[in-house]
């Protein structure tokens, strides 16, 4: 009985998992997750906490970008 109900929960919440933006995420994982590693063998938290603080700051540069006098030049493609 136990069984079957995890498997419910498991594909319940695949689905309904929404698609990640990986923007800086993957390059704080690596370096977190090596810091982590060497400062006492924590590298799954390290590359945890990086992958939220590379993401912190790609939305910062995202935003910071958009504020600028440039980007809304005519004849310009952005891709997003």
């Amino acid at each position: 009985m136990r069984v079957p109900f995890v498997l419910v929960v498991l594909l319940s919440t695949g689905l309904a998992a929404a698609p990640a933006s990986a923007k800086g995420c993957l390059k704080g994982a690596v370096v977190g997750g090596a810091a982590g590693h060497y400062a006492g063998h924590h590298g799954v938290i390290g590359a945890a906490a990086g992958c939220l603080v590379g993401r912190h700051y790609a939305n910062k540069r995202a935003r910071a970008y958009r504020a600028s006098p440039q980007y809304d030049r005519a004849g310009r493609t952005y891709y997003y």
